[in-house]
Formats: C-alpha cells, structure tokens, sequence
C-alpha cells in the first residue's frame, strides 16, 4: 500500500488498485465483482473511498 496522502478521498479504480498495489484488473475481479464492497456512483463513475476499501480488506480477511 502506497502512501495515503498523494491520494484524494474518493477514488477511482485506477487509483484504488495503485493505492492498494494491486493490478486494476485483479481489483476488478476481488474488489468490484463483491457487493459488500461500498461505492459511491458520482454520475456514471463509480468511487471508493480510502477507508472503504481497508474496512472490506479487515472484514474479508482469510
């Protein structure tokens, strides 16, 4: 995981796999296929906040 503060509060796929190190299409497949994954729609565009994507990480742990 990156350093939290080059990132903005909502942030896209692209940002959220970088922040979390991950390739965007492993993000799609683990992250965005799971429904308890909390977003925000900001039109069309789908956004995801920091704490959201660390509190499915805590509760999705193996």
């Amino acid at each position: 995981m990156k350093k939290s503060s080059i990132y903005t509060y909502l942030l896209n796929r692209e940002e959220a796999a970088d922040y979390l190190g991950i390739d965007p299409k492993s993000f799609d497949k683990y992250f965005r296929a799971n429904d308890a994954l909390k977003r925000f729609m900001i039109g069309k565009r789908e956004r995801f906040t920091r704490s959201a994507l660390m509190d499915f990480i805590s509760k999705n742990l193996v």
